[in-house]
């Protein structure tokens, strides 16, 4: 008979003793590992796990003083993953919701104003590709960059073809 080696689910007791409960120190640097996170997603995300008062923004503000907590690289984060899909008022509102200060929000939508044009040409040559031929068709058009954040004028632009004729 050949002796077969223990697996982790024949001993259950063993995932038992090695498996304690997350500090909060290690669970934000878990969250933190795997996107940035503003202080307020923190404090939202770890409140429910903070056992005194007290202890939780002590912890914030130690991460905060070791650059682990970034206010730039939160937005520089948000722009980079949703600027190539999604118009400015989506992604302004993305960053209010993060509880990102008004001057840096401020700051990354009129960055995103300069390019939405382009970033709404190339959503909706992505998704369509030709102009609209009937007004039905020419409204689907429209909805669908509506709801992806573009404003108006941009949105005017690039569904009548003038982006394309000026531009490409």
């Amino acid at each position: 008979m050949v002796p077969v080696a223990p697996t982790v689910q024949s001993i259950p007791f063993l995932l038992m003793a090695t498996s304690t409960p997350l500090s909060l120190t290690g669970r934000a640097l878990r969250l933190l590992s795997a996107r940035e996170h503003s202080r307020a997603e923190l404090e939202a995300k770890l409140a429910q796990h903070e056992e005194t008062p007290g202890a939780l923004a002590q912890v914030l503000d130690t991460l905060a003083a070791k650059d682990f907590i970034n206010e730039d690289r939160v937005v520089a984060s948000v722009l980079h993953r949703r600027s190539a899909k999604l118009g400015t008022a989506r992604i302004k509102h993305e960053l209010q919701s993060k509880g990102l200060a008004p001057e840096a929000v401020a700051q990354a939508v009129s960055d995103l104003k300069a390019t939405e044009p382009e970033r709404a040409f190339a959503v909706w040559r992505k998704k369509f590709g030709t102009p609209a031929s009937t007004p039905a068709e020419r409204a689907k058009q429209v909805r669908f960059l509506a709801s992806r954040g573009f404003g108006g004028e941009a949105i005017a632009r690039v569904v009548s073809g003038a982006f394309d004729a000026d531009e490409g």
